[in-house]
């Protein structure tokens, strides 16, 4: 078995005071062409490792005292760590087998019982290996929101981008999480239709979005990773990537078409050039007057410069 390397840390703007615990590193679905894991090789971490670091973690929190030969990086982490909420790493980390998920979860859970949430990333096709039961036994153990990526509501974007999921495989793995009782956090991407397909990305991206209905959702902007086709695309005048005020064109068309229960959506993320935040549908007026007055203005001072957008 080969050493398994802790990875980086991507994780959700609102899971920023998180602890980052790897159960895997890579992601399962590694074909995306936009994405900093594409050709990444999944690696599953052995639960005795998972454990030995939740004990470290325990014995820092209660005790301050470190164990040697421990990851630095545990240490780095539990410093600013409130002790509430656990992120679970990486890609996809519902992928981990079943059992030892559960046997994860009930182990972080008995060394700190007070913790409220745990969170993690997660591929329609995961969601759809769990049954509705599964997830149950999942929310029971605090895992009570799985962010999703969505990326776009058009088929043959999804299909050209290597996302391996069709939009109504979004849309049946939102009703299961939603039949589980779990919170859904939907990612989309402002950009992935190019210029020539902006507008038809960001209205089929409204129109799945709203029948995926989630508790939450968030925009990312396009945003390039080299060593990728996405940036071999671009690099060769094949794709041509929109401008940062036609990203804030798709973020209004997204809100403006959005049929949601009752969603908190944001572009908080810092891939995207403007931060803007509200609950749909009531905060949908005020947070268009917000993008129609950047837009109006035209003025780059107005947006997050280019050097400062990040993954």
């Amino acid at each position: 078995m080969s050493r398994f390397e802790r990875p980086r840390i991507f994780r959700p703007p609102s899971e920023w005071m998180s602890y980052y615990l790897p159960l895997t590193s890579g992601c399962s679905n590694n074909t995306c062409t936009f994405c900093y894991y594409y050709g990444s090789k999944l690696q599953m971490r052995d639960i005795e490792e998972v454990k030995a670091e939740v004990d470290a973690l325990h014995l820092y929190k209660t005790k301050h005292i470190g164990v040697p030969g421990m990851d630095p990086m545990v240490y780095m982490l539990a410093n600013q760590w409130d002790g509430r909420r656990v992120f679970l790493q990486d890609g996809d980390a519902l992928v981990y087998p079943f059992p030892k998920l559960i046997e994860a979860l009930d182990y972080l859970n008995e060394r700190f019982p007070d913790l409220e949430r745990i969170a993690v990333y997660a591929t329609a096709q995961d969601i759809m290996r769990r049954s509705v039961e599964q997830l149950q036994e999942l929310k029971k153990r605090k895992l009570s929101i799985l962010y999703v990526g969505l990326e776009s509501g058009d088929d043959e974007i999804l299909r050209e981008i290597g996302k391996n999921a069709t939009s109504a495989d979004m849309i049946a793995a939102a009703k299961r999480v939603d039949e589980a009782g779990l919170d859904l956090s939907v990612m989309v991407i402002l950009g992935l239709g190019g210029v020539d397909r902006s507008e038809r990305h960001a209205l089929a991206t409204a129109d799945v979005l709203s029948k995926m209905d989630p508790e939450f959702g968030a925009a990312l902007t396009l945003t390039v990773v080299e060593n990728t086709p996405m940036h071999d695309l671009i690099e060769s005048g094949r794709f041509h990537p929109i401008s940062p005020f036609q990203s804030l064109k798709e973020l209004r068309t997204i809100i403006a078409n959005l049929k949601v229960t009752d969603c908190f959506f944001s572009s908080m993320h810092a891939s995207n050039y403007l931060t803007i935040r509200g609950t749909l549908p009531q905060d949908r007026e005020k947070m268009l007057a917000t993008l129609d007055r950047v837009l109006q203005k035209g003025d780059a001072s107005m947006l997050r410069p280019e050097g400062l957008r990040g993954l």
